[in-house]
């Protein structure tokens, strides 16, 4: 049986290129991390050497098969995205294996340099946004709060406004406050500390 070595470079490079873009979604403990994404460009590799060498001179539509794969990792994606809180979470991940597909089938043809500059390109993007996000994007924080006997809770909405906190949402029910508030990701955890050493007496009992 004779090997053939290039066909076998194809899928390690494949693997290797997609668990690089795994590792940087598992450091962020994303929802597909090195194994998936590993796996996805592996096999993405392994259709298009089949669709390439696989049929012989009977069948020998390349195009065929790389479209079945191009809209079957949707499955995998869709499966990465949650609804959780009235927002969308894993698009980008799900979208990390959409292109991890997309490099294995570049690797499964031959294309390495192709498929390392969208390696490079799509790390660059993902850490470039993560400094991003992490300095200037902003979240909104779901508190619970446990007032003090006989605290006012309609008078806490002019005091976080006195500590110069964005309220988003305000809920009062069963001696609980529920407050949605908008803060940057990075200031978020001493914004919240500075905000309970001003709110005397308050606990907080649950924090999103």
């Amino acid at each position: 049986m004779n090997i053939d070595w290039v066909l076998i470079t194809r899928l390690v490079i494949a693997g290797l290129l997609g668990a690089v873009i795994g590792l940087e979604r598992e450091i962020r403990a994303k929802e597909a991390g090195v194994r998936t994404h590993f796996i996805v460009a592996l096999g993405s590799a392994i259709f298009m050497i089949i669709s390439q060498f696989g049929f012989g001179d009977k069948f020998h539509d390349v195009a065929r098969v790389a479209a079945q794969v191009v809209s079957g990792i949707g499955f995998i994606g869709a499966g990465v995205i949650i609804f959780q809180k009235n927002a969308v979470r894993g698009v980008t991940t799900a979208a990390g294996l959409w292109v991890a597909a997309a490099i294995g089938m570049a690797c499964g043809d031959g294309m390495y340099a192709v498929a390392v500059s969208a390696t490079l390109l799509t790390l660059f993007c993902l850490e470039i946004m993560h400094v991003v996000n992490l300095y200037y994007s902003e979240k909104l924080v779901d508190v619970t709060l446990v007032p003090p006997v006989g605290y006012d809770p309609l008078s806490l909405p002019d005091k976080l406004k006195e500590l110069h906190l964005d309220l988003e949402k305000f809920a009062y029910s069963s001696g609980r406050i529920h407050l949605s508030l908008r803060m940057r990701q990075k200031t978020a955890l001493k914004r919240l500390q500075d905000m309970m050493g001003a709110l005397e007496g308050f606990t907080i009992e649950d924090i999103n």
